[in-house]
């Protein structure tokens, strides 16, 4: 697939809206590298499509899907997403993979472990890098939402690392959020107590074949008198266990009915919209915050100084602190406050 034209055609910001709203896979794909493309002169082509597609957004079912590397997340994925494809539905899965801190690398692997899912018509798969965003969850990702659900994607599949902070991140931008564990792993107990579990609005114990069926059935037991002990959530939901195979398709109509159910629940009470709503206040503050910081690092000045500042530093002669508040005076100053 090309990337973004070299030199910019004004006519082809159009021509891509009109291709995403037409759910043309070229016309997303392109319009996805450009929300991504750090270049400058892509930041204004990319708002413009964005802008333009927020009316036909908004009418999918968001769901994230998390769990520790292993776990199965992929395969899960795409044996659920030919379970919804099968269905009539459009599904987009967005797959956001680790980056290397080194190279800047990423595996971006998930459309060769989905290899029947990416050859389906009705199911889209977009592998990002994470960068440097916070937590591990690809910076775009918001607006790469925007863009499937305009190409008429009404299901949203947005997978995490599974390796911290980016399950947060992902909560704040979906509908239902997922959790899959292994049974016999050996962090049934331990995983109760981490923040991951209270944000979730069902586990789901993967890999419940063959031998591990009684393991799985013992998992689940332990993790429904578990769940009991946690606050009620705001909208009255209470978390869902389920089991599940992906080797063999096992209790994904189950799962898929229990995400229904939730779905049908928070919008009679209107907790759908009103978490809707709140999402897109949050994205606002996080956009402002990466908008601030790359106005920070992008000012000549404040460059250059900041390279300086790091060699004292580094060799004890100034505080980080003080540092940091001297590049701040300086920020300002340039920009005459």
């Amino acid at each position: 697939m090309a990337g973004p034209k070299k030199e910019i055609d004004p006519t082809w910001t159009q021509t891509l809206i009109r291709g995403i709203r037409n759910g043309e896979t070229a016309a997303l794909a392109q319009a996805i590298t450009l929300v991504e493309s750090t270049r400058p002169q892509h930041l204004e082509m990319a708002n413009t499509i964005v802008e333009e597609n927020l009316k036909n957004a908004g009418k999918s079912i968001r769901i994230g899907i998390t769990g520790v590397p292993g776990v199965g997340k992929s395969t899960f994925i795409e044996v659920f997403g030919k379970l919804l494809t099968s269905k009539g539905k459009k599904v987009a899965v967005l797959a956001v993979d680790p980056s290397s801190t080194v190279s800047r690398g990423s595996i971006l692997g998930d459309k060769t472990r989905m290899q029947e899912l990416v050859k389906d018509a009705h199911a889209f798969i977009r592998p990002s890098p994470t960068g440097n965003s916070l937590g591990g969850v690809a910076k775009k990702t918001r607006e790469t939402m925007v863009l499937c659900e305009a190409a008429g994607y009404n299901v949203i599949l947005v997978e995490t690392v599974g390796v911290g902070q980016s399950e947060t991140a992902v909560h704040g931008m979906v509908d239902f959020f997922l959790l899959l564990k292994l049974a016999g792993a050996g962090d049934e107990l331990q995983g109760i107590k981490r923040g991951i579990v209270e944000m979730a609005d069902a586990v789901v114990i993967s890999k419940a074949d063959g031998d591990n069926q009684k393991r799985a059935k013992m998992a689940q037991q332990e993790f429904k008198r578990a769940l009991h002990l946690y606050p009620p959530k705001s909208n009255g939901w209470v978390p869902k266990v389920l089991t599940c195979s992906a080797l063999n398709g096992e209790g994904m109509d189950q799962i898929w009915d229990m995400i229904g159910g939730y779905l049908d629940t928070a919008v009679a009470s209107d907790h759908f919209h009103q978490k809707r709503k709140e999402q897109n206040k949050y994205w606002l503050l996080n956009h402002l915050d990466e908008l601030i910081k790359d106005h920070f690092h992008h000012n000549n000045e404040v460059s250059k100084a900041l390279q300086r500042f790091l060699e004292t530093v580094g060799n004890g002669k100034i505080s980080p602190f003080k540092a940091a508040q001297k590049l701040m005076q300086l920020y300002h100053k340039s920009l005459k406050i």
